[in-house]
């Protein structure tokens, strides 16, 4: 252990593996350890057992609900976008050979009190229970001009410039109504709340192309993606392909102590009385918490069921995105929907998550909405959590610090924090130019 790294990382949560993957590929000589003795961190997959031992403080779950090791819930679940970020990322480092994804059946949406399909393509407007046959036309043609939208050829912009127009100007050009709005902009374009209004279009739009690509890419019922066995596979496949490129991975080394200079920069990291050197350091929030700031709290419910999630056409694999003012609240709630068609549990059984950003101190009330929408379920865990940010400046420290995991169940946010660290710690852009395709073999 007495050897010196240009960077260590400590936490095995996704964050943390995706960035140890993307730097050892890069040739940086990379030690990651992790003062667990399992991989994943917040992050990690749990057997029913582990589960169990986790929520209810027993050791065995009854055995009614079927074989523990049959179980593997990910105690962040989030779904890929087929065409998105962190699946490019993925092919980036080749980390897919040790993976296989299948398609995500069902993307949906609550809106005016019912559990609808998102649409997001001109022909599944014209479809949609969502609208009325005026406003199916209207975002018909919405769709259509975002389809078409090329930045390099002005014919398609219909003179308008998304730099600087904004969502709501755009929006409000085309006439759509307010559900409408709010479908698109938290079920198609993700955004987390209504500020992406008052912003130029121009994200809007493109993340609206990417939810239709990633629609496209497998003909599917989503655009989404998600590993055979869960999330829990993650981690682990970061972990063979650092090894490949000669990095090292510890578990299980308690008291990770980062050490640093008299200038307060990191000079090595210390467990067991051992001490790594080292140039920089790559963690989650809990190996610094005295640089790291509390920025809210998630709220959430796990659930198994022994059916599919009503009114989402018997999907064994499902998001449900319930937008703030559909709720009356500040942020969206979100459910994920997965299955035995996934391996992430016993065949005839469904994991849900219901999670949102904690507004109050009682899950069970503010996560109701979205638990209404599951019917009957066996087993029902509640759990909040808080989020971190850090505080720390990289440039003088050398510490690269993750922020928490939001309530999200899609890997948006996720990806954006992975590509802002790895800018602060390389200097330079992470090249996603790469070929899509290599990431389609294992899909069905």
């Amino acid at each position: 252990m007495d050897e010196e790294y240009e960077v260590i990382v400590l936490g095995t949560g996704l964050k943390e593996c995706i960035l140890s993957g993307l730097l050892s590929v890069d040739g940086l000589k990379v030690l990651h350890m992790d003062r667990n003795d399992y991989y994943g961190g917040e992050s990690t997959s749990l057997n029913l057992n582990q589960l169990w031992k986790k929520f209810r403080g027993e050791e065995k779950a009854p055995a009614h609900l079927g074989s523990s090791r049959d179980y593997n819930v990910d105690m962040m679940p989030k779904f890929m976008m087929a065409n998105g970020k962190l699946v490019r990322v993925l092919i980036h480092t080749d980390v897919t050979k040790y993976l296989s994804f299948k398609a995500v059946d069902g993307s949906y949406v609550f809106v005016k009190g019912k559990v609808q399909k998102v649409p997001a393509t001109p022909m599944e407007a014209l479809k949609s229970p969502l609208m009325g046959i005026f406003e199916k036309r209207r975002a018909g043609k919405f769709f259509s001009y975002v389809q078409d939208y090329d930045e390099k050829d002005p014919k398609t912009h219909d003179g308008v410039d998304l730099k600087r127009v904004t969502t709501k100007e755009l929006i409000a050009k085309f006439g759509l109504d307010e559900n409408t709005i709010d479908f698109i902009g938290h079920a198609v374009a993700l955004h987390s709340n209504d500020s992406h209004l008052h912003q130029p279009a121009y994200d809007t739009v493109m993340r609206m192309k990417l939810y239709a690509e990633s629609l496209a890419r497998f003909q599917g019922g989503s655009p989404y993606i998600y590993p055979l066995y869960g999330l829990g596979e993650l981690p682990q496949a970061f972990a063979r392909l650092s090894a490949v490129y000669g990095g090292t991975y510890m578990l299980n080394k308690p008291e990770c102590t980062v050490e640093f200079d008299e200038e307060g920069k990191v000079v090595g990291v210390t467990s067991e009385g051992e001490t790594a050197k080292c140039k920089k350091v790559v963690c989650d929030p809990s190996y610094l918490p005295n640089k790291v700031r509390k920025i809210g709290r998630v709220a959430r419910a796990i659930a198994i069921m022994s059916h599919p999630i009503p009114n989402t056409n018997d999907s064994q694999s499902v998001q449900v995105i319930l937008p703030q003012k559909q709720l009356g609240r500040k942020s969206d709630m979100y459910v994920f929907c997965c299955s035995y068609s996934h391996n992430v549990a016993p065949k005839g059984k469904f994991i849900a998550f219901v999670s949102t950003d904690a507004e109050t101190d009682n899950p069970q009330t503010e996560l109701k909405p979205g638990i209404d929408l599951l019917g009957p379920v066996d087993e029902l865990f509640f759990d909040i959590y808080d989020r971190y940010e850090p505080v720390n400046e990289p440039t003088l420290d050398n510490c690269f610090i993750s922020t928490s995991y939001d309530a999200t169940t899609h890997f948006d946010t996720t990806v954006v924090d992975v590509l802002n660290m790895y800018k602060l710690i390389t200097g330079k852009e992470l090249d996603l130019s790469v070929d899509l395709n290599a990431a389609s073999a294992a899909e069905e």
